[in-house]
């Protein structure tokens, strides 16, 4: 029996060219460095202040995602998403994740993991090794992305991987 595939089952797309890259930073930590106390869960989850720049000409929205890797469960933990954040928008002030707060005219929250459409604090399981939290931000050459506050951010992902003109993140970490 010959089991040697010469070609795909199925037709892969392939994927645009390597983004550029976004230089993202925060007034409340550095690359690497300890996340404010207040952005834990039940210490107040309040997203930490982000900037960016370098995103390119054509820019016309941003996804913002921060995901923890570390987290003892398959495929991470997503603690805050927003796609459509308005391309003129360079800065969230801390805070901005809360519930009900906004994050530019057009921005849409997804659920996190925790099921809520805000900033969820860090959360590292008691005594575990320092979690990290990579804030990603990525420049869209759509400001229409079709998606509804139900979406994914999976899906969020996933649909605007074509769209994608420039990306960059920031970790933080986080302990208790």
């Amino acid at each position: 029996m010959n089991l040697e595939r010469t070609q795909p089952p199925h037709p892969v797309e392939h994927l645009p060219a390597a983004p550029a890259e976004l230089t993202v930073t925060s007034e409340d930590f550095v690359e690497g460095g300890q996340l404010p106390q207040s952005a834990g869960f039940g210490f107040g989850n309040v997203s930490p202040q982000l900037s960016w720049s370098g995103a390119p000409e054509g820019t016309r929205s941003f996804l913002l995602v921060c995901h923890d890797p570390d987290a003892p469960c398959i495929g991470g933990f997503t603690h805050w998403a927003v796609v459509g954040i308005p391309a003129s928008t360079t800065s969230l002030a801390q805070g901005a994740g809360m519930h009900g707060a906004s994050v530019g005219a057009g921005a849409l929250t997804l659920a996190n993991d925790y099921g809520t459409h805000d900033y969820g604090g860090a959360a590292p399981p008691q005594g575990d090794h320092a979690h990290r939290y990579v804030f990603t931000v990525w420049a869209l050459d759509t400001d229409s992305t079709g998606l509804d506050a139900g979406a994914s951010v999976a899906k969020a992902q996933f649909t605007t991987l074509g769209n994608v003109l420039a990306r960059g993140s920031l970790t933080g970490t986080y302990q208790l």
